[in-house]
């Protein structure tokens, strides 16, 4: 006999699920309570998957909860969950992962992949294979739930499915992966990409045998209308450079040639990615060879991307409109000790210093990595691959970017002059006694974003400074240091201090 909800215990948790959604906090008190309580009775979480899956007239984010809920007691009890209610919470998730609501696909496809992490991808054998059939099913809602889950899945389980315990199920997945790139919907083409994407860091077999059709497959998305299958194609490349250059050094002109126009992509999620590419390039020993020729086109794109963004710009307005008047927080005085943060595959290294000295590190809004400081950390690496050659590329551009009268340009000229300090120093010997009193005359600058980024530009060429006479450079230099320690504004503060 099928499992069924007795009338009066399903309201009691509609009710709990709507109480749920108070704002108030003694009611969020008392549901936490009753959730506890009712944890203690095993068929609880029936109840909980009967709501996500069969009562479809309850409104969406009432079934999404009681999935997410759900999903919190497989986390913490799973193992003592009764075999019957187990049993009954798979066979659900199953059968209902083409929910008409992409919501509710998405919150089954959670709850699939958090019992499959529970080390239960081996007690669950027919969950892959059932999930790869309805891959080919006519009904669209079902292929692509069927494809959200899979691509959680392989998220979150890579190395057990390039596993022995579970026969090396890749090896059918993978193909299967592959076929789907060339679908009619571009969110399963997207799917598709991002689950095979997962096996390129870690060689997995089953993919390394199909590399050249993967690569095929994926020149063939190169221009795809839809941004997150380009997004996709383009850190499948980045990672592709990484662990089979050998196969791409054939298309390398052309994938350059792909690479220069996506880093101008009209998505700053798909430029990002891009951009990436040249960060894990200057890593390669090809790259000096490779790029030589392109340098021409790739710096001023890098360039461009060094500018604040108009959202940057939004939601850094204090820093752009002064804030003098706001008095310090406790947060603003507290002492903090600077990590650098972690930025996507593994260029932690190349780009933690830009990292923490572009960005203030209680500023939320803005600590992610962005394509503003991934350009600059590619024009660092960069330097350091072509030194000086980098110049006859920069130079035209530098003057008319640190003299420009738009104060977001200006500041971008200087970022860039930050970035190449490293790398191009010997080139740029000749030119600082102009550049250096140039910078020092933007300290006082009216724009908070241009003195900060003053204070670590000149940071990055003070051992010129200091090797030059005392009068000439340091003193006028700690003189406007020192007022800008005394800065209105706390950005400004701490690049002064550093």
């Amino acid at each position: 006999m099928e499992w069924q909800p007795d009338p009066q215990g399903l309201q009691q948790v509609l009710q709990l699920l709507k109480d749920s959604q108070s704002p108030d906090t003694a009611t969020q008190r008392a549901v936490q309570q009753k959730l506890e309580q009712l944890n203690q009775y095993p068929d609880f979480n029936n109840y909980l998957i009967f709501v996500l899956t069969r009562l479809k007239s309850e409104d969406e984010p009432t079934r999404s909860l009681s999935g997410l809920i759900l999903k919190n007691n497989v986390k913490a009890h799973y193992q003592s969950f009764p075999q019957g209610v187990a049993d009954f919470i798979k066979q659900e998730c199953l059968n209902n992962i083409g929910d008409a609501s992409p919501l509710i696909r998405a919150t089954i496809g959670i709850l699939i992949t958090t019992i499959g992490s529970k080390g239960e991808l081996q007690a669950w054998p027919e969950l892959l294979p059932q999930l790869c059939n309805l891959l080919n099913s006519e009904d669209y809602n079902t292929c692509e739930g069927a494809f959200g889950a899979l691509q959680k899945i392989c998220e979150d389980s890579s190395e057990m499915l390039d596993s022995d315990a579970l026969n090396r199920p890749l090896n059918i997945m993978i193909p299967k992966f592959l076929q789907f790139f060339k679908h009619c919907s571009p969110k399963i083409r997207s799917h598709a990409i991002a689950c095979v994407n997962q096996f390129i860091i870690g060689r997995a077999q089953a993919l390394m045998d199909n590399v050249d059709t993967f690569i095929e497959h994926l020149f063939a998305l190169a221009t795809d209308e839809e941004s997150e299958v380009r997004k996709n194609v383009c850190r499948a490349l980045v990672m592709l450079l990484e662990v089979r250059i050998d196969r791409l050094i054939p298309h390398m002109h052309s994938i350059i040639q792909y690479m220069l126009q996506r880093t101008q992509d009209a998505d700053e999620n798909v430029a990002l990615e891009a951009c990436e590419f040249w960060l894990t390039l200057a890593e390669q020993p090809i790259c000096k060879e490779a790029l030589s020729g392109h340098l021409i086109q790739l710096i001023p794109i890098l360039v461009n991307g060094m500018k604040y963004s108009e959202i940057d710009i939004i939601l850094l307005k204090g820093d752009v409109e002064e804030d003098e008047a706001v008095p310090d927080s406790e947060q603003d005085i507290k002492p903090r000790f600077h990590k650098s943060r972690t930025v996507t595959l593994q260029h932690e290294e190349d780009a933690a210093e830009e990292d923490e000295d572009f960005d203030d590190d209680d500023d939320d809004t803005l600590s992610d990595w962005n394509l503003r400081k991934c350009s600059a950390a590619a024009l660092d690496v960069l330097a350091n691959v072509f030194r000086d050659d980098l110049l006859p590329h920069l130079l035209p551009l530098l003057k008319g970017l640190l003299f420009h009268p738009d104060w977001v340009i200006k500041e971008s000229g200087i970022l860039v002059l930050g970035a190449i300090a490293e790398g191009c120093m010997q080139g740029m010997v000749p030119y600082l006694p102009e550049l250096i009193p140039h910078l020092i005359q933007c300290l006082p600058d009216k724009k908070a974003l241009v003195r900060s980024i003053a204070c670590w530009t000149l940071s990055r060429y003070a051992h010129w400074v200091v090797s030059q006479p005392p009068d000439q450079y340091l003193k006028p230099l700690m003189t406007e240091l020192l007022k800008r320690i005394l800065d209105g504004n706390k950005r400004v503060q701490e690049a002064a201090c550093r």
